[in-house]
């Protein structure tokens, strides 16, 4: 690595963690709806609980906002700066490591669910969130416990990354990623796999 490619994934990873570290979703919270989102649902000061708080359009609105502070410095980065290697792994992690571990809410941020659609977007287009939205989707149709449907995604893709792209770049950022995700979904992960109601019906299980 140079001199100069040293430091611009310095200024761009301080970048990504300060971008990433805005929580804009608890934020815009506060702006529209008065509240701390934070009192609602799980707790989490992300986009689900602002949309739990204020309905569809202000949860999508954050939404949105946590995707594009993953998706805008880390394809500055990629396609602008044109960092690569073990830069561009740094760079796209700092976002995430910067919602997850928020300076503005004492390091107790989201669980960077979001921002790592965002991040994705960057590396991947549209190719890695779509994949993952669908199994996503239908995690969460069969599987009642959020953060276990989110490691059932994560297997998924990560499978799908290896066989499909097996860029070392791709499968390093998705390795750390999944750990920090996971770590914040690690409530939900202390308990066991639930199916949904309906499927525990097909199944004739206990409720």
């Amino acid at each position: 690595m140079t001199t100069e490619t040293l430091l611009q994934t310095i200024v761009w990873a301080a970048i990504g963690f300060f971008v990433g570290s805005l929580m804009l979703a608890y934020w815009l919270g506060w702006l529209m709806l008065r509240s701390d989102v934070r009192a609602v649902g799980d707790g989490n000061p992300g986009a689900t609980n602002v949309m739990k708080a204020g309905g569809a359009w202000v949860g999508v609105l954050a939404l949105l906002l946590d995707i594009f502070k993953g998706a805008i410095p880390v394809s500055i980065a990629k396609y602008v700066i044109g960092l690569n290697g073990i830069s561009l792994v740094i760079v796209a992690l700092a976002p995430i490591f910067g919602h997850a571990f928020s300076p503005f809410l004492r390091f107790k941020g989201g669980k960077a669910f979001a921002v790592t659609g965002g991040v994705w977007i960057a590396l991947t287009l549209w190719e890695v969130p779509t994949f993952g939205g669908i199994v996503l989707g239908i995690a969460f149709a069969l599987i009642e416990v959020s953060g276990w449907a989110v490691a059932y995604m994560f297997a998924i893709m990560g499978t799908y990354l290896a066989i499909a792209h097996p860029d070392p770049v791709l499968l390093a950022v998705m390795g750390v990623n999944v750990a920090v995700v996971l770590w914040k979904y690690r409530a939900d992960l202390r308990q066991p796999i639930r199916p949904r109601p309906w499927l525990r019906r097909r199944l004739r299980m206990p409720a």
